[in-house]
């Protein structure tokens, strides 16, 4: 794998408070992308695939690592690689920034911790208003059949 260009700003991406990458850690690869561009569009690689090595960066503890890889398993390989794609700019500067900002925001996603969901009670009213309603609509469609009286 190639790092990419000559981008004089070797920047730190802050995922969360603590939690920073360093740009020497992300592999940029550029290819020929489709969409707007014009005749432009088939000379330049302006497609910017970005990849990071989850399982060898030592910016996440081991828990971490997990918990990113299982969460992005979409977006990751065997090998804990986790790929991110931008096309959707006519620069190869604008996806390098548009790639970056995603992975920044898929990162912080998967370091969330979820809320637990608390357990409660169906309230007695609600219970007997939802059998009431059940017997009401249960006469509704007694009187609507038909008898052999008819």
């Amino acid at each position: 794998m190639e790092s990419g260009g000559s981008f004089e700003n070797r920047a730190m991406i802050e995922i969360r408070d603590g939690i920073v990458i360093s740009e020497e850690e992300l592999v940029f690869k550029f290819s020929r992308s489709g969409g707007p561009g014009g005749q432009n569009v088939n000379k330049v690689n302006t497609r910017v695939t970005l990849l990071l090595d989850v399982a060898k960066c030592e910016s996440f503890s081991d828990v971490q690592k997990k918990r990113i890889l299982k969460r992005l398993a979409t977006r990751a390989n065997k090998q804990g690689v986790v790929r991110v794609v931008s096309q959707k700019y006519r620069t190869q500067k604008a996806n390098r920034a548009a790639v970056v900002e995603r992975l920044g925001e898929l990162l912080r996603g998967a370091l969330r911790k979820r809320a637990v969901r608390k357990e409660t009670k169906v309230p007695e009213w609600a219970r007997r208003k939802r059998l009431e309603e059940k017997k009401r609509r249960s006469l509704l469609k007694r009187q609507r059949a038909f008898s052999i009286d008819d």
